[in-house]
């Protein structure tokens, strides 16, 4: 089929255009002139990715970087729950690298900080595994339930939709659904959170198949096939063979943002990179594109351990 593509739907940019990622070789840009000196613009921190294998002092913040050469064209750089991820091409030197990196100083320091406030309020919402943990399922409460004295089947789940409580009490009692596990009260924190992700990936593949199935004849392409991912800092891909690779924890999501990201990943199929024409394809069929989008980003997820 030609050269093999592959696009990506990353968890934590906002920007429609993927340029805060990845820039353009400084060789080619030419030297950094800030606006205003490096020791104003970034905060007095350190920040050391686990996998560093590089250093760079930026003004007042001290970053240790993991940096990787491979057959690429451009200098990319990504901020993850880690930290900064760098890779370059192979013909670049460790000069133009550092050059490239303090021309996007200010850049580095708001998204390391953003990063770190993020990791933080997602540890305060960190989920316990036990008896009556509650957890979103496409946008609505779900609580699990450990019971094994039905007629449950151990490590099985049967899933409860909530009912609509009277007109009068709508506004005190908000849906919650339920899950039941055929798990016994004393179960370990892993077994429960291994049933309740079991489950909710069997909903996710079929949730999954489904929308895209409705959205591929209005965008006129064909998927070859899906699977589930567990990406930390990635909700899809997509490659120009048909594959399609969606995160299984959308399902904590509501269904229109799922829908977002199945027409986005679809969208590439047509369009394989961020340009203008790509984003007016998922408008065609998604005109509230942005707003669901956003959601992505102002709506963090709880992290599973």
């Amino acid at each position: 089929m030609g050269r093999f593509m592959q696009l990506v739907l990353d968890m934590f940019e906002g920007e429609p255009a993927p340029a805060p990622t990845r820039i353009v070789s400084p060789a080619v840009q030419g030297p950094h002139r800030p606006s205003e000196p490096l020791a104003q613009v970034l905060p007095k921190a350190h920040y050391a990715h686990p996998r560093a294998t590089r250093r760079i002092q930026l003004g007042c913040t001290d970053v240790a970087y993991a940096f990787r050469r491979g057959k690429r064209r451009t200098i990319g750089m990504a901020i993850g729950p880690d930290g900064l991820e760098v890779r370059a091409p192979r013909w670049v030197t460790l000069g133009e690298v550092e050059s490239a990196l303090r021309e996007k100083a200010d850049w580095i320091a708001r998204k390391l900080v953003e990063m770190q406030e993020r990791q933080q309020q997602l540890g305060a919402a960190r989920i316990v595994w036990a008896d009556g943990v509650v957890l979103p399922y496409l946008g609505q409460p779900m609580q699990v339930v450990l019971d094994s004295t039905r007629t449950l089947k151990k490590n099985s789940a049967q899933f409860e939709p909530a009912l609509p409580p009277p007109a009068s009490l709508v506004e005190c009692m908000p849906l919650r659904h339920t899950l039941r596990l055929g798990l016994p009260l004393n179960a370990e924190p892993a077994q429960i959170r291994d049933a309740v992700q079991a489950w909710l990936m069997r909903q996710a593949k079929a949730l999954f198949v489904e929308r895209l199935d409705h959205f591929a004849p209005q965008l006129g392409v064909q998927w070859q096939r899906v699977s589930l991912s567990s990406a930390a800092t990635r909700w899809g891909s997509a490659s120009a063979n048909g594959a399609i690779r969606l995160n299984w924890r959308l399902v904590h999501h509501k269904r229109d943002v799922i829908d977002y990201v199945v027409a986005h990943e679809l969208s590439h199929l047509r369009v394989m990179d961020h340009s203008p024409r790509f984003w007016e394809t998922v408008q065609s069929v998604m005109p509230d594109y942005a707003q669901r989008r956003r959601v992505l980003k102002d709506e963090p997820l709880p992290p599973w351990s």
